[in-house]
């Protein structure tokens, strides 16, 4: 069994362990959530350190650059817990970690159950590796953006249903009670979107830049360039939408997750798609 597959397994344990904590807490009731703030950071801290590993183990480990559909998902959720990670300190977000932590768990048991993939060709040229890097960053804040996407929508949809009685309340409602305030989400929606925006853009210059020296074509005509610059054309209307006429809500939702959707299936869908259905390399 290769490192990578045992750092995987161990991170998904680590982050099992934390959701199953939080979810007795959550049973306590919000403040409960609350407290176990600092304790829960730290914990997430070491499970991110362990996801870290598996995916260096697992996409470096050998001396070159191994990627495949799961392993992309993995360092893409990896990389938006880690801002998650850093924004918690600055602001509180205790209840996000309920729905961020089952996500890591998920992606580092998918990484270590599906662990094919392919030697990345031309690994050695530097505007290569740069663009890769950057592009996985893209994905990582472009996941995290969905997932906040999603929690919004939901909590909107919580707040304008009758309210049952505090005991009387699912499990999905209870989750929902603990979340920061829509606008404070909405605020730090907006910032990832422009960050990853931001981060998006270097990512297909420098895919241009590494195609040209490698291939002589400034893009190539695939469906990664298409479906890559559709999700780059989305959340440019999105944010553009959002300073001229002031979008938000369930529209700037909408085009989160749709932008979203095409990023994904630039890269992992496809891998899926080869690796699992096709089994092909």
């Amino acid at each position: 069994m290769s490192p990578g597959i045992v750092f995987h397994a161990g991170a998904a344990l680590a982050y099992a362990t934390l959701g199953v904590v939080l979810g007795r807490r959550l049973q306590q009731g919000a403040d409960s959530v609350e407290q176990a703030g600092r304790t829960a950071r730290l914990w997430l801290l070491a499970a991110l350190v362990l996801h870290g590993i598996g995916l260096y183990q697992a996409m470096l480990g050998s001396g070159q650059l191994f990627v495949g559909w799961a392993l992309a998902l993995s360092a893409a959720v990896w990389l938006g817990l880690v801002v998650f990670w850093l924004e918690s300190l600055l602001v509180r977000l205790d209840g996000l970690q309920l729905l961020l932590v089952p996500a890591g768990m998920l992606v580092t048991l998918l990484a270590a159950v599906f662990p094919q993939g392919v030697y990345v060709q031309h690994a050695d040229s530097n505007w290569l590796r740069a663009h890769l890097l950057v592009a996985l960053a893209a994905y990582g804040l472009i996941t995290i953006a969905a997932l906040q996407a999603t929690l919004m929508a939901l909590l909107d949809r919580h707040l304008h249903r009758p309210q049952a009685a505090p005991g009387e309340r699912g499990l999905v409602g209870r989750v929902l009670d603990v979340q920061p305030p829509l606008l404070m989400q909405e605020q730090l929606l907006f910032r990832v979107i422009w960050i990853g925006f931001v981060v998006l853009t270097m990512a297909v210059c420098l895919g241009s830049v590494a195609s040209l020296s490698l291939t002589g074509q400034v893009l190539p005509f695939d469906h990664k360039t298409v479906f890559t610059l559709l999700s780059w054309l989305t959340f440019g209307v999105l944010l553009l939408g959002r300073h001229i006429r002031g979008w938000r809500g369930r529209v700037a939702l909408r085009w989160t997750l749709t932008g979203f959707a095409l990023l994904i299936l630039a890269y992992t869908g496809s891998r899926f798609v080869l690796e699992v259905i096709l089994h092909r390399g």
